[in-house]
């Protein structure tokens, strides 16, 4: 398969391209081509030349847009689930519902497109200011530019250009290198929409001939996905554009006393090992009350044990192939060097690494204090709820934070003293809706996703004052 990329909304083949390999067996199973420098240039160019096209398309035609989109997704769900399973070594089962949530979030982006509300405000606070009035619109900011990682690269793709859609604004996306085929795919169906020339541009290309997307001033924000190395050091060179950063975290869940372990043991093996762990809000640490800790643990390793790893085609296979084997060998020596009690599973089998359950490991070993990005969470225990609230915020992470209690009391605790950007009552902190506001504090990054909350990114606020008094004269 051979597969272009998309300059200014056209189809465009380069000299140059991107071999996409096959997860398990490791062979090339696509191309597409790579933007270079005079590609980037000509996407930014035209983006930055559709920005009147596409600030004053109406909010209906912008709905009618999404709604196209939702309708393309939908009939060619089967098609995207495959190519996600391809392409990512996502388990069949999970690229269906990352197909599903991401023809959701077009929805709601389509019915946030036409209530992108300003507000009114009086300004006779004082008597100098009688007559006055102020109302505040909110104006799309302009070309935005998109970097999305390897886990979801279907749906944190549309995380980002369906509020762009919706807000107005251009934009240019640079997709994981590894798993381009997916964004590809949204081009092409991007390209059949009645969007504005040069409104969007999908350059997969080698991070080293990124850096116009973050250095050229005609782009007004930079959205990026990835990890805090890079995430920090492209906020220090973007210079005045705004940037949003979502950069992973190291979650925990806090299982309090009394809680029904029927229940929470699928949750958090779900959380845990979900994706082999690629996922920045994967359970990586597990704190249960003392009471139930040994049980928990029973449960937890009888049930990891059983799961299926193996071709993602597969239906049955819970655990598919780490991004490549060098992450698994990482794993690996993240997991050896860790100092704790391997409970379970431990083991690599070319990229393939097995559900894994550690305890007693020092807070200051990597596979705790890290973003390990795998199928691995760690156990401890706690006897004061107070003290488990204190273990969670042990970390330079703060993305999402899971309780299960049904202490109403220790609840609205956990709401008000855990440092995240996130806190679920009542299950894992990897539970995500695609509606919520969604991003971290920390190392986590800074900014919200979640469809209203990335148009509010995505737009200024323009104030507009009325002297009423002038009016009467």
């Amino acid at each position: 398969m051979n597969y272009p990329c998309y300059i200014a909304g056209r189809q465009v083949k380069t000299e140059t391209s991107i071999e996409v390999l096959h997860k398990v067996t490791g062979d090339v199973i696509a191309s597409v081509s790579s933007a270079g420098p005079a590609e980037l240039d000509q996407a930014i160019t035209a983006a930055h030349n559709s920005r009147e096209a596409m600030r004053k398309l109406p909010a209906w035609k912008r709905q009618e847009i999404l709604l196209n989109i939702v309708d393309a997704f939908t009939n060619r769900h089967d098609e995207l689930s495959k190519i996600l399973c391809l392409e990512a070594g996502k388990p069949i089962n999970d690229a269906r519902v990352e197909v599903t949530r991401a023809i959701d979030t077009f929805r709601i982006a389509a019915e946030e497109s036409v209530r992108i509300n300003g507000e009114i405000m009086p300004l006779d606070i004082s008597e100098r200011a009688t007559g006055y009035e102020a109302e505040i619109r909110r104006e799309p900011v302009g070309v935005c530019a998109f970097i999305t990682p390897f886990n979801f690269p279907l749906n944190l793709a549309a995380h980002k250009i369906a509020p762009a859609l919706a807000a107005g604004c251009p934009f240019i996306l640079k997709p994981a290198s590894s798993t381009p085929i997916s964004s590809i795919l949204m081009a092409e169906i991007l390209s059949e929409t009645d969007l504005p020339d040069g409104a969007f541009s999908v350059v997969p290309c080698a991070g080293k001939d990124a850096d116009p997307l973050v250095s050229d001033p005609r782009i007004a924000l930079l959205s990026f996905t990835g990890s805090p190395d890079v995430g920090w050091q492209l906020k220090q060179r973007c210079g005045q554009k705004k940037i949003s950063l979502e950069l992973g975290g190291n979650a925990a869940c806090v299982i309090d006393q009394n809680s029904d372990l029927e229940y929470i043991v699928p949750r958090l093996i779900t959380g845990a090992f979900y994706q082999s762990g690629q996922s920045c809000i994967s359970i990586q640490r597990i704190i249960a009350h003392s009471s139930l800790y040994s049980e928990l643990k029973e449960r937890l390793i009888a049930a990891a044990v059983k799961l299926k790893s193996g071709d993602p085609a597969d239906e049955s296979t819970f655990l598919g192939p780490m991004i490549t084997e060098e992450d698994a060998i990482r794993v690996e020596d993240w997991v050896n060097k860790s100092g704790g009690k391997i409970l379970c599973g431990g083991k690599r089998n070319g990229s393939f690494f097995d559900a894994t359950l550690l305890e007693d490991v020092p807070t200051d070993a990597n596979i705790y204090s890290c973003e390990v990005f795998g199928p691995v969470a760690s156990m401890e225990s706690f006897t004061d709820f107070n003290d488990a609230v204190a273990k969670v915020n042990n970390s330079v992470y703060g993305l999402q934070a899971g309780y299960f209690t049904k202490d109403i009391g220790n609840a609205r605790y956990a709401v008000s003293e855990t440092r995240t950007g996130g806190v679920i009552i009542g299950d894992i902190p990897s539970m995500r809706v695609d509606n919520m506001p969604y991003g971290g504090i920390k190392e986590s990054g800074f900014g919200r996703e979640g469809i209203k909350w990335a148009i509010d990114e995505m737009t200024e606020p323009k104030l507009a004052v009325y002297n009423n008094n002038y009016f009467k004269l």
